[in-house]
């Protein structure tokens, strides 16, 4: 346990030159006392640490000095080679960075944790396109990653209809989901979010632009994919569930959200447990195939032309298997 923390105090002061023991104290969920200790047994040991006095010191390391990579953990090493599966980094023009920086890292670890790549490479494959869809990266996916790490202003051309419109984008990240590539940026002093299969030019310019620090690309991403579901579930259906059907109405609903919405507005349980609520759904056409998967679980109330479909479902059911239908 010291052994793995005396290696990341020295690495903090790698990654960040100087720290006061209370920097260093919170980092490391330690005292300050501790880390004195920590320090006095590092420079006992060879490693050039010493502290600067006064308001703006702190402990720093002898210029240059540099620490290998031996207090790696086995589960660390190979975690460390899951980040260079093939895929998304090749997609953007990086497999050669990404295999040099391997090399680099594979030449500082132990001998026993050098089969860490073959290890990580035996046992995950990252497969990132959705099915059904070509695994090439599209055309212009390159030049836009290389504009995004060089804050480099771009001049786009992308398909919208039938039509080609241009814009002068800042492009501030790149994002893949399910197999499709979408870039994020500000265009006019308002974040936009382009789908890169659309995009049939990009002019890279020498100009660069001055990133805004507190974009958070994870948290705009989370906040578009949940407009953009909400906006698509415009109506709305009230349906009758089954204890069974609650419980399987999370599969059916088209996002969590949807589910929780539908939860929260069922109504006391019946006499035989059953419950009406009201769900989010695309349109009666997408939610009729969705609730006739849950068969007799589930009986639509409204609207009246969705009612219709499911009982005319049943009828046709019905006489499939050759049953008659129960009186109500």
């Amino acid at each position: 346990m010291r052994a793995a923390r005396l290696i990341s105090l020295v690495l903090l002061l790698q990654a960040r030159e100087t720290m006061t023991a209370a920097e260093l104290a919170r980092e490391l969920e330690v005292s300050e006392r501790t880390v004195y200790r920590d320090v006095l047994a590092l420079s006992a040991a060879g490693v050039p640490v010493y502290a600067d006095r006064g308001r703006a010191g702190g402990y720093r390391l002898l210029g240059g000095y540099r620490t290998r990579l031996t207090g790696l953990t086995r589960d660390e090493a190979e975690a460390l080679f899951l980040a260079g599966l093939p895929g998304p980094a090749g997609d953007m023009g990086l497999a050669d960075a990404v295999a040099s920086a391997e090399l680099k890292v594979l030449a500082a670890l132990p001998p026993s944790l050098r089969d860490a790549p073959v290890r990580t490479g035996q046992r995950f494959h990252l497969d990132v396109p959705g099915w059904f869809r070509e695994s090439g990266p599209p055309p212009w996916l390159t030049e836009l990653a290389g504009a995004v790490w060089r804050d480099r202003i771009v001049e786009l051309r992308y398909r919208r209809g039938d039509r080609e419109v241009e814009r002068e984008a800042h492009p501030y990240g790149l994002v893949l989901k399910s197999g499709v590539w979408y870039l994020v940026g500000r265009v006019g002093g308002a974040y936009r979010t382009y789908r890169v299969d659309r995009v049939t030019h990009v002019g890279a310019r020498t100009a660069t632009f001055d990133r805004d620090a507190g974009f958070d690309l994870a948290g705009y991403w989370r906040e578009q994919a949940e407009e953009f579901l909400r906006g698509m579930l415009r109506a709305k259906v009230t349906v009758r569930l089954s204890p069974v059907g609650l419980r399987r109405l999370r599969f059916v609903a088209d996002a969590p959200f949807a589910y929780d919405e539908a939860l929260a507005a069922a109504g006391e349980p019946d006499g035989q447990g059953w419950v009406v609520t009201r769900l989010p759904v695309e349109s009666v056409d997408v939610a009729y195939p969705q609730l006739l998967s849950l068969g007799p679980e589930v009986e639509v109330l409204d609207p009246p032309d969705l009612r219709e479909l499911m009982v005319d479902a049943a009828r046709r059911s019905a006489a499939v298997y050759r049953v008659a239908p129960v009186q109500r």
